[in-house]
């Protein structure tokens, strides 16, 4: 079983292609502030599963770790395919029990959703927060536990 982070991407530029969307300034200070956080508190060994759009390779850059790219993580999937990527609550297979999930809305908030409710809700993930879900025994009431939730805002950096 796995620790899941989900993290949305830091404040972008608006245009198109949407693939190519770079980060704000504002978005490189709410991903450093939101790196600088959750580095320390990670295991030595972990995975960084991130979408391949430039928004989401740039927040996760900010870790300073390996970085694996999955196209189910891009924007406008639908939730399943978030969900076969993840693989929860084993991971994919290889993982070493911490899986960083770096994506979008709206769909970061319905697998948040869906692993704390048993439905697909339409919840707000804040750019470049994070969601931090562990799993306990599979199929048991109260499964998934909430670790923590970190939003820019609770790091000195504007929302």
């Amino acid at each position: 079983m796995i620790d899941l982070i989900l993290w949305r991407h830091a404040d972008a530029h608006n245009g198109w292609p949407d693939m190519k969307r770079q980060l704000t300034e504002r978005g490189l200070a709410q991903a450093r502030a939101t790196a600088n956080w959750l580095g320390p508190r990670l295991p030595e060994r972990y995975w960084l599963l991130s979408s391949p759009a430039d928004r989401a390779r740039q927040t996760a850059e900010t870790l300073g770790h390996e970085i694996r790219f999955d196209d189910r993580l891009i924007p406008g999937v639908d939730v399943d395919d978030y969900a076969q990527a993840i693989e929860w609550p084993d991971g994919p297979q290889g993982c070493p029990g911490t899986l960083i999930v770096v994506g979008h809305q709206p769909i970061l908030g319905a697998i948040a959703a869906r692993l704390l409710s048993g439905q697909d809700f339409g919840w707000e993930v804040k750019k470049s927060s994070i969601w931090w879900f562990t799993a306990r025994e599979p199929g048991a009431l109260g499964a998934t536990v909430v670790k923590a939730v970190m939003t820019p805002s609770l790091l000195g950096v504007e929302d």
